[in-house]
């Protein structure tokens, strides 16, 4: 989790702050879904995104 915040404050995060909780809501959720779990390739997942670790698996296991 603090690598995942650590990549939030740096990536996304605007220095000036939000200016309310749900615009703060909304980017948040995009940053999570969209760039993290989809996009982003992770060391730990042989430079693959989460989402594409999760597929990957799923069709090997035949769990759908």
């Amino acid at each position: 989790m603090e690598r995942l915040f650590r990549s939030y404050k740096s990536e996304r995060m605007p220095s000036t702050g939000y200016l309310s909780a749900q615009e703060a809501l909304r980017d948040i959720s995009f940053y999570l879904v969209e760039r993290y779990n989809r996009q982003q390739p992770h060391q730990y997942n042989g430079g693959m995104s989460p989402a594409r670790t999760e597929e990957m698996l799923s069709s090997l296991s035949g769990i759908s």
